[in-house]
């Protein structure tokens, strides 16, 4: 039996970008951007800003996202409202964990990023009903970004 081929593109792979937020300090200070912590997965490969609302995550074609929060007091509702981003590269879409209200969205990131692409992630704190959006705004870079 020969030996089958290589495949010449790595097959997609998860990631996962997660925000952590201090719901109690976010609302009594009426600021996210100081209570906003972000980070992914794709470490190894050359993400940067960890731990800070302007994550810069290195991704390729191909590979499926997911972003979720975590709230630092488990007791104040938190959750992630929106994820505004240039469609042409990753079309974000609303799920629902099953049996639970915990929301999360996945996108396939749709072509190799030539410069970065910046979004914004809203989230919905405790009984507000107007979402909160920081005014720091992380990135999406290609693999062979250089950044300024």
């Amino acid at each position: 039996m020969p030996p089958r081929p290589k495949p010449t593109q790595p097959a997609a792979r998860p990631l996962t970008i997660t925000a952590v937020v201090d719901p109690v300090a976010a609302l009594a200070s009426g600021n996210l951007d100081e209570n906003l912590y972000l980070y992914d997965t794709n470490r190894t490969v050359g993400s940067t800003g960890f731990g800070t609302p302007e994550l810069r995550t290195r991704v390729r074609k191909g590979d499926v996202l997911l972003w979720n929060v975590i709230p630092l007091e488990c007791e104040t509702f938190v959750a992630l409202a929106d994820i505004d981003i240039d469609r042409r590269v990753a079309d974000p879409v609303r799920k629902v964990y099953p049996g639970t209200d915990i929301v999360f969205f996945t996108a396939t990131v749709k072509r190799d990023l030539t410069g970065p692409i910046g979004y914004r992630l809203s989230f919905l704190l405790g009984g507000v009903a107007e979402p909160f959006t920081p005014e720091a705004s992380p990135l999406l870079v290609g693999p062979d970004t250089k950044e300024s």
